[in-house]
């Protein structure tokens, strides 16, 4: 397809195609400043010190530290807020910021505010309810972690656990993964899992695993007061929080793959979970 027409002249056509590029320009320039907004960055170092002044909802601040200045002081405010701060090199935060001046730092957004662990066993007793927790353990595909949550909340979950470190956590993949379920379903994000499962315990809770060394699934008992601990894609559930479990269960693998996508099978031992509690 043309853009210019044949039979103008040499000057016309170099008006039109100039015409042509600067309006694809600003097309390019729009997408990727809309891409940017639609990941929740927010870039530069002034941008993000107002933004934690603020107060506003921050998920996850990259940095690079050789950068100086006041990267320092964004690392304290960073701390202070309980906010996790990630070490990368400048050429990972120019990727980030599409080339944008970056001044070495990059913060992302949380696309929901984070909850405590009490929040979360707070909403049984609203209800009525015996507990009913998921836990990913290390789920670090935000793809995956939105479609846990999207079931979760529509299994009737009470909340998600995640840990702070090596997980995905709520940016935009996992709020528009999870089709705005984020915004309804609480999630805690904790620093040490297998202390908060002994918390859970001590509530009264049961801690089931999920493991290809369990049980068949469908002949454990999941009524009661439940957490249901999902491990990462690749490795499953670390050893201690294995550990921590009271039982683990297994899906049947009659084919030759050997293993399920962590969503869905996070979706099966949900719903055998919600299946078990509503029959009478």
């Amino acid at each position: 397809m043309a853009y210019y027409n044949k039979n103008n002249s040499s000057g016309e056509k170099k008006d039109e195609r100039r015409e042509y590029r600067r309006k694809k320009d600003a097309d390019v320039s729009a997408y990727e400043n809309s891409e940017k907004e639609d990941r929740g960055y927010i870039i530069g170092r002034n941008p993000v010190i107002e933004a934690l002044k603020s107060g506003s909802s921050i998920d996850t601040i990259y940095v690079n530290s050789e950068a100086g200045g006041s990267i320092g002081l964004i690392c304290r405010m960073a701390k202070e807020k309980n906010i996790v701060v990630k070490q990368v090199n400048d050429t990972k935060l120019t990727v980030m910021s599409g080339g944008a001046s970056h001044q070495g730092v990059i913060a992302v957004g949380a696309c929901a505010e984070y909850v405590s662990v009490e929040d979360i066993l707070a909403v049984s007793k609203e209800k009525g309810t015996d507990p009913f927790i998921i836990i990913c353990d290390e789920i670090e595909d935000p793809h995956n972690l939105g479609a846990i949550i999207r079931t979760a909340e529509a299994a009737g979950a009470d909340g998600i656990i995640i840990p702070k470190r090596r997980s995905a956590s709520l940016n935009q993949t996992v709020y528009k993964t999870s089709a705005g379920a984020a915004s309804w379903l609480p999630v805690a994000r904790v620093s040490n899992l297998a202390a908060v499962i002994d918390t859970l315990k001590e509530n009264g809770i049961w801690i089931y695993g999920t493991d290809a060394k369990g049980e068949d699934y469908t002949k454990v008992d999941m009524r009661g007061a439940m957490a249901l601990v999902i491990g990462s894609e690749g490795f499953g559930m670390g050893k201690l929080i294995e550990k921590k479990c009271d039982f683990l269960m297994r899906l049947p693998m009659n084919g030759k793959i050997t293993s399920l996508n962590a969503s869905v099978a996070a979706g099966i031992f949900m719903y055998e979970a919600v299946r078990q509690r509503t029959v009478k």
